[in-house]
């Protein structure tokens, strides 16, 4: 769990927006203040690395983001996801620029990186390695494609007993350049929803999942197995106020869907901190079932809470660090994805490898000689 301060924007400079907001690096703490009667009331929250307004993407790339996608190439899944109010830089962080590179977000970084780790493995190792792109948006709680131009057919999250949650009917395409990663970046970031509201002209409407499936055949001199690693890259939609954010109509409808998928993401929160509760409500929105195993299950998770540093956005800013600070206290479980037949057969062979060890032992035998006969 990281928090990062997005510098004040050009509208609060000029209205000459107070910062409220003090980032400790060091410490890794934010700080919090509001002037109350003169008095100063500060709230203090400490996280896993915190990021001032004057730090790169590159840098919590390098920090926090790396190790994970480096797991993934070993076969965990994965799971980066930013959350916040609207305006706070959550898909600048995720997305970037395009140019320069070094301003490049996470999403296109991963590429980078997954596409670079697989070559590397097979060039050390005889493996084989496929990587499948798809990219979604969960809108007004309905799953779209957004590699498919107008799409209206409605897609639907199944349940497998290997590969876990996935959505039936969603494209898939297999890459092998960082140029096919870019290209399917742009067309799905253009079909995504956006609308004007009066905190932001271009708002997400909809939570945005960039996956990256590998697939790896790793080939030793006595043994063959593959694995499997999956990366959920997250853009959440912008949590609101809506007196605040001017929502009517149809915006209105779209902030209503949005801050209660962003409720029940923070209820699943709760109950998986709290520990007690029997029944952990996935199934009551979206992206909380999808999310099903970055959320306490086997999958490495970092979540980015994104702030704004001003006091016209304290109230927001205040409860997205609430927010962030109980999704610090969920306890995922990863485990690396081998093909279970892989799992057994080595069971089995280290439960024969103990068995000779047994016979031999028993009838002072030396464990080649067992192995002799068995193999006669």
């Amino acid at each position: 769990m990281i928090a990062r301060c997005r510098p004040l924007n050009a509208q609060e400079i000029e209205a000459n927006t107070e910062v409220v907001v003090t980032v400790d690096e060091i410490l890794r703490q934010c700080c919090l203040r509001k002037s109350c009667r003169n008095e100063k009331y500060s709230k203090l929250y400490t996280f896993d690395g915190v990021y001032t307004p004057h730090c790169s993407t590159e840098k919590i790339y390098t920090d926090i983001v790396h190790p994970i996608v480096q797991s993934v190439v070993q076969g965990y899944n994965g799971t980066v996801f930013a959350y916040g109010q609207t305006t706070c830089g959550k898909t600048f962080t995720m997305e970037g620029l395009t140019k320069p590179s070094h301003k490049r977000g996470i999403i296109p970084k991963c590429c980078q990186h997954i596409l670079k780790g697989v070559r590397n493995h097979s060039c050390h190792s005889n493996s084989k390695y496929l990587v499948h792109v798809s990219y979604l948006e969960i809108y007004n709680e309905e799953i779209r494609d957004l590699l498919v131009k107008e799409s209206r057919c409605k897609l639907e999250i199944k349940e497998h007993p290997d590969k876990g949650m996935y959505v039936k009917g969603l494209s898939s395409i297999t890459v092998d350049s960082y140029n096919d990663m870019e290209q399917i970046i742009e067309s799905g970031s253009k079909h995504r929803s956006v609308g004007a509201t009066l905190l932001n002209a271009d708002s997400s409407r909809s939570h945005s999942i960039f996956v990256i499936d590998l697939e790896l055949c790793v080939q030793n001199e006595n043994e063959e197995f593959y694995r499997r690693g999956k990366l959920n890259l997250v853009d959440l939609a912008g949590s609101e106020r809506q007196r605040k954010s001017g929502a009517t109509g149809e915006r209105l409808r779209e902030a209503t869907k949005i801050n209660l998928s962003l409720c029940v993401l923070g209820n699943v929160i709760s109950s998986l901190v709290d520990g007690k509760s029997k029944h952990i409500p996935y199934r009551d929105s979206k992206l909380t079932r999808l999310l099903q195993d970055s959320l306490g299950g086997s999958s490495r998770t970092l979540m980015i809470a994104c702030i704004s540093p001003g006091l016209n956005n304290y109230e927001e800013t205040l409860s997205t660090l609430r927010y962030a600070k109980r999704a610090k206290n969920i306890k995922n479980k990863p485990r690396i994805n081998e093909d279970p037949k892989d799992n057994l057969i080595r069971k089995y062979q280290e439960e024969i490898k103990v068995l000779r060890h047994l016979i031999a032992k028993e009838f002072q035998t030396p464990s080649c000689a067992i192995e002799h006969l068995l193999s006669e």
